[in-house]
C-alpha cells in the first residue's frame, strides 16, 4: 500500500485525449496502425498519466452535407461517451471533394463549430484543440482540378473556427509539408510521418517544443543587417517569455501555444563587436563579437560555388583576404552531385533534409576565404571598400542545381505544377540533371527518394532553415541546368524571385544575377537574350554580362573577379545610390532609317570596342533567320548598322554565338549584352 493510500487519497485520475478525425487519424496507409497511427504514438510521448482515445474514421467529412458525414458516424457517439478532457480534431480532407466544397463550403464553419459545442456537451471542461490539415502532395490525382485551391480555402475556415470558438489552433501541414515522401499515397502519413503529427500534438498539449531554437545562422561572428528593424524569432516552450538585448536596447517577447515567437527591435547603424544575447525562460544563448552591417545572400549552381582558390587572380588576392569585417557564413553540401552513386545513409539523411554541412560565421582569413565562392568573396570585397561597414555574405549554391529546386512547393504547386509529376521523367527537367539525380540515388528501391535537383528540394533543405533571416539582397548564378528550356525557365526565374521575396516578406528585395557566359552550346544564344528580357521585365533586378569572359569547352570559367565585381556595381548604383555605372550597353531599342538599322543602348556613354578593332558579330537581317554581317559604325551612344544584302532591316542580332567574340564595350570597359531585337518601323 502507498503512502497516499494509506492516507485515504485516490491516485490522481489520468487525463483523457480524444483524437477525432478522418483515416489521417485512424492511422489509414500505415503497416502496423495498431502500434503507429499518430494517437498510439502520442499515447506513447504522453505516458501513463493521459489515456488516449483514436476516434478517426476513413472517409469522414466534416460538413453534415459531406458523402460521409463524422456527425453520423458511430465514431462520434464513441467520441463523445468517451467525455475527453483534451479533445484533437482534424477534419477537412475529404470535405476537398468535389463531391462536397463546392456545393455546401457555406455550411463548414458553422458545422465546424456544432462539433465543437457536441464536445463541450460531452465534457463542459474540455479543451479543444484543433489541427490545422495535413497536406495534399501534388501527386494526387485531384490535385490540379481544384483539390489544391480549395484545401488552402479550408485551412481558412480552419483558423475562423479557432478565433471564433476560442479553441487553441495547432498545424499539422507545416511538419509533413516539406516531406512528401512521408505520404506515400499523396494524401497518407506514413509511421514516420504520423511521429511528426504525434510530436506535434504533444507540443501542443504540453507546452514542450524542446526549448530556446533560433535560426541556424545565430552564431559568433555574425552580422545583422542594418537601417531596418530587427526581426529576431524563433521557438520556444509554450508561454516562455523571451528577452532580447544588444548593444543596451532591450525587448521582451512571448512564446504563443505552437512556440512561436518573434521580438523586433529598432533600427540599427552599422557597429562592431557587440554581444547579442537571447533567453528564454532558464536557457540562455550568448553570441559574441555581433557586426551590424550588410548581408547578402550568394545563391546558385557550380560558378556560384566555385572557390576563390579556383579563380584565376588566387595567387594575388588570397594573401590580401584578411579583412575582420568582412563574415562568411560558407552553406557546403554533405554530398557533392558527382556522377556516383551515394550510399544508404547519404539517402537517408537526404530523405530528412539534412543536405547540408553544420558551419557558422567566420570572419575573412586566406583559410577561410580560398574555400568561399570567388564570385560572392569579389562582390562583398567591393561593397566592404565601397561602403566602408561590415559586410556578412552567406554563400548556399549546389554544383547542377536547377532553378526549380530552389523554388517554394506552395509556388510551384500554384503556378507551375507540371514540373513537379514524375520529376525523374519530366521533359521540363534537362535531361542532364535527371541523369546525375537518377545515377545519385540508384541505390534506393524508394521511387519517392529525395535528390537536391528535385523541384523544391534545395529551398527545403537550404533556405526554409534560414527562418528568415534579414538580409539585404540576393546575387544569382545560374542557368547552365535549365538551358535546354528557355521558355521554361522564363516562368522558373520569375517564380524563383517572388518565393524568395515572399519568404523574406520583400517585395522589392534587390535580385543581381549573371548571364551566362560564352561556351559552345547551341541554345545558349537564346537563353542569354531571355535573361536580358528578365531584368525588363522584373522590377529591382541587374544582369552581369559574362560572355566575354567564357570559355568555348569550359562551363566553369576562371574569371571571377570581374563577375563579383559586375554585381557590386549592380548593388552600389541601384541598392545604395552610389555614382557607379553599373553595366556595360544593354540594347534599349532600334528603328530603322533608309536602309541602315539604328541601334541605341542604356549605359552607353563612349562605346568603343575591348580591343580596338572594329565591332565584330553584329548582324541585320530583312527576314528572320536569314541574318548578314553588318558593317558597323559608332555615332555617340547609338550605332548604326547596314548590309548591301538587306535593304529593309528588321531585325538586328549582336554576339549570336554560344561562344562568342563580340566586343563592344562602354567607357568604363564594361562588355554589352549579346542580344536580338526586332526593328521599330
Amino acid at each position: 500500500m502507498t503512502q497516499s493510500m494509506a492516507a485515504g487519497k485516490k491516485p490522481a485520475a489520468k487525463i483523457r485525449v480524444a483524437c477525432v478525425g478522418n483515416s489521417i487519424t485512424y492511422g489509414t496507409g500505415i503497416a502496423d496502425r495498431e502500434h503507429f497511427s499518430y494517437p498510439v504514438q502520442l499515447q506513447r510521448m504522453l505516458g501513463e498519466g493521459y489515456i488516449v482515445g483514436n476516434f478517426g474514421k476513413p472517409g469522414a467529412t466534416l460538413l453534415r452535407h459531406g458523402h460521409r458525414p463524422y456527425f453520423e458516424q458511430k465514431e462520434f457517439g464513441e467520441a463523445m461517451r468517451f467525455k475527453g478532457d483534451i479533445a484533437v480534431v482534424h477534419l477537412g480532407i475529404n470535405d476537398t471533394d468535389p463531391r462536397n466544397w463546392p456545393n455546401y463550403r457555406d455550411e463548414f464553419v458553422g458545422d465546424y463549430l456544432a462539433l465543437i459545442d457536441s464536445l463541450r456537451l460531452a465534457n463542459p471542461k474540455v479543451r479543444i484543440i484543433i489541427a490545422k490539415m495535413t497536406p495534399i502532395a501534388d501527386r494526387h490525382p485531384r490535385f490540379i482540378s481544384g483539390t489544391k485551391l480549395w484545401h488552402g480555402e479550408i485551412q481558412q475556415a480552419i483558423e475562423t473556427v479557432a478565433r471564433v470558438s476560442g479553441s487553441e489552433l495547432i498545424d499539422f501541414h507545416t511538419p509533413l509539408y516539406p516531406y512528401p515522401n512521408l505520404l506515400p499515397d499523396a494524401i497518407h502519413p506514413n509511421s514516420e510521418g504520423a511521429a511528426l503529427l504525434a510530436r506535434t500534438v504533444y507540443s501542443g498539449i504540453t507546452g514542450n517544443y524542446g526549448g530556446l531554437q533560433l535560426s541556424q545562422l545565430y552564431t559568433d561572428n555574425m552580422v545583422l543587417q542594418r537601417d531596418v528593424p530587427l526581426d529576431i524569432h524563433g521557438k520556444a516552450d509554450a508561454g516562455s517569455k523571451v528577452r532580447v538585448s544588444i548593444a543596451g536596447i532591450k525587448a521582451e517577447g512571448k512564446a504563443n501555444n505552437r512556440g512561436e515567437w518573434s521580438v523586433v527591435l529598432p533600427a540599427m547603424s552599422a557597429a562592431r563587436n557587440l554581444t547579442l544575447t537571447i533567453e528564454a525562460g532558464k536557457q540562455r544563448r550568448v553570441f559574441k563579437n555581433v557586426a551590424v552591417g550588410e548581408v547578402w545572400l550568394c545563391s546558385g549552381q557550380s560558378n556560384m560555388a566555385f572557390r576563390l582558390g579556383q579563380s584565376a587572380s588566387a595567387n594575388a588576392d588570397i594573401p590580401l583576404s584578411n579583412d575582420p569585417d568582412l563574415r562568411l557564413y560558407d552553406m557546403k553540401p554533405n554530398w557533392e552531385t558527382y556522377n556516383v552513386a551515394w550510399p544508404e545513409s547519404a539517402l537517408d539523411s537526404l530523405n530528412h533534409l539534412q543536405y547540408y554541412a553544420s558551419t557558422t560565421w567566420r570572419q575573412s582569413t586566406p583559410e577561410t576565404a580560398r574555400r568561399f565562392s570567388a564570385v560572392g568573396y569579389y562582390f562583398g570585397r567591393m561593397l566592404r571598400d565601397s561602403l566602408q561597414v561590415p559586410v556578412g555574405l552567406v554563400c548556399n549554391a549546389v554544383g547542377g542545381s536547377p532553378t526549380e529546386s530552389w523554388i517554394s512547393r506552395n509556388t510551384l504547386e500554384t503556378r507551375f505544377p507540371a514540373i513537379l509529376r514524375n520529376w525523374l521523367s519530366n521533359d521540363f527537367v534537362q535531361p542532364w540533371v535527371r541523369e546525375r539525380a537518377a545515377k545519385n540515388i540508384s541505390a534506393s528501391k524508394d521511387r519517392l527518394t529525395r535528390h537536391p535537383y528535385e523541384p523544391c528540394y534545395l529551398y527545403e533543405s537550404g533556405i526554409e532553415p534560414l527562418q528568415q533571416y534579414g538580409i539585404k539582397g540576393v546575387v544569382w548564378y545560374q542557368g547552365e541546368s535549365n538551358a535546354h528550356n528557355v521558355e521554361a525557365h522564363e516562368q522558373l526565374f520569375k517564380l524563383l524571385v517572388d518565393s524568395w521575396r515572399e519568404n523574406w516578406k520583400s517585395t522589392d528585395m534587390p535580385f543581381y544575377y549573371v548571364q551566362l557566359s560564352s561556351i559552345d552550346r547551341p541554345s545558349w544564344t537564346w537563353f542569354r537574350n531571355s535573361q536580358l528580357q528578365l531584368m525588363r521585365n522584373i522590377p529591382n533586378t541587374g544582369m552581369a554580362v559574362s560572355s566575354d569572359l567564357g570559355d568555348s569547352l569550359n562551363v566553369h570559367p576562371t574569371h571571377k573577379l570581374e563577375i563579383g565585381q559586375r554585381l557590386g556595381r549592380w548593388a552600389l548604383a541601384k541598392t545604395y545610390g552610389r555614382a557607379v555605372v553599373p553595366s556595360g550597353p544593354l540594347v534599349k531599342s532600334a528603328r530603322r532609317e533608309g536602309r541602315a538599322a539604328v541601334v541605341e543602348f542604356d549605359y552607353a556613354d563612349r562605346l568603343s570596342t575591348s580591343d580596338n578593332q572594329p565591332v565584330r558579330t553584329f548582324e541585320i537581317a530583312e527576314y528572320d533567320g536569314m541574318f548578314y554581317p553588318a558593317t558597323v559604325s559608332i555615332e555617340g551612344s547609338h550605332i548604326r548598322l547596314t548590309s548591301d544584302k538587306v535593304s529593309t532591316p528588321r531585325f538586328v542580332r549582336y554576339g549570336w554565338q554560344p561562344f562568342t567574340r563580340a566586343n563592344l564595350v562602354n567607357g568604363d570597359g564594361l562588355p554589352a549584352s549579346t542580344f536580338r531585337i526586332k526593328l521599330i518601323h
